[in-house]
């Protein structure tokens, strides 16, 4: 009976390894963000990496580009309008678009330009 709990003992400890059988590890290389002030407070980022996961790691660095665009400027807030992504041999662009303004815009795609550049420099994704 010992033998057999053993047994079952080092097959769950197997079934748990992971170590290579899972995903690869998250390795972002970001290159570099694009800015350019197109009218008033409407901003467009190209932004660049290699290593994401899908486009949501793409909006996530454009997303922190508007941020710190917005706080370099002297505003709070920007607002998400589009972001339009590719991928094409393992380089993700996106051209994204953001209003930035002093207070909290209408809409449901705001952002708090602090909160959002903290948020990034926890997570290591550059801004600005």
């Amino acid at each position: 009976m010992m033998a057999r709990a053993a047994l079952i003992s080092l097959l769950l400890l197997a079934a748990c390894d992971t170590q290579g059988a899972g995903p690869e590890e998250f390795a972002p290389d970001y290159r570099g963000v694009e800015t350019s002030l197109l009218k008033g407070d409407l901003v467009q980022f190209h932004v660049a990496m290699t290593g994401a996961r899908d486009g949501q790691d793409l909006d996530g660095y454009a997303k922190c580009a508007a941020a710190q665009y917005a706080l370099i400027r002297g505003y709070g807030f920007a607002r998400h309008l589009r972001t339009t992504i590719e991928e094409e041999g393992g380089v993700w662009t996106a051209d994204a678009v953001y209003t930035i303004s002093p207070s909290l815009p209408r809409g449901t795609r705001t952002i708090d330009a602090e909160v959002v550049v903290a948020d990034c420099a926890e997570n290591g994704i550059p801004t600005v």
